[in-house]
């Protein structure tokens, strides 16, 4: 069943259908969730080769233990964002998840951010108390083509909408 869920993923992830084309997920990678599975194992090796220094065993360990805690992670919750023309689930908490119904959503917007040699995107979705941040590799796809992609089933699921085209906020 998992391989069919990853095989869904990808259709998600490349702007295809989904179960009819109503309900769209977004999900971590799963490449992202074996590499962070494999640098806890790596620096559990390391922290069992290096019992001498303990300031090193010791940052071996934390390093071993959050990179583990990541990849149980993205396991117990690897979709991030799921949306239909009802409403939008976002994970909250550690691996929870939080069904939001459209009329409840305040906004749905991409921030930029351009720092020293770093440029960051963030897909925001907010409600009247909270703030849902997104990276790509949390959704396992560009913000900006999610973004559009929510704001189209917000919308109402029309597919012949096109950004800019009949919104008056558009201009």
């Amino acid at each position: 069943m998992s391989g069919q869920e990853a095989g869904d993923a990808g259709d998600a992830e490349a702007g295809g259908p989904e179960a009819g084309g109503a309900e769209r997920r977004w999900r971590v990678p799963p490449a992202h969730t074996v590499l962070k599975a494999a640098a806890a194992a790596a620096f559990a090796a390391l922290a069992l080769t290096s019992r001498d220094d303990r300031p090193f065993l010791l940052l071996a360990l934390v390093a071993a233990a959050g990179l583990a805690a990541l990849a149980l992670r993205d396991v117990l919750a690897p979709v991030r964002v799921a949306a239909d023309t009802e409403g939008v689930t976002v994970v909250s908490g550690y691996a929870g998840h939080a069904r939001i119904p459209w009329d409840e959503v305040a906004a749905v917007r991409v921030d930029e951010r351009r720092r020293l040699l770093l440029h960051t995107r963030l897909l925001e979705i907010e409600t009247g108390d909270d703030l849902h941040l997104f990276r790509a590799y949390d959704l396992g796809g560009e913000v900006a083509d999610v973004a559009a992609e929510l704001d189209r089933l917000r919308s109402g699921g029309r597919p012949d909408d096109q950004p800019g085209s009949g919104s008056p906020a558009a201009g």
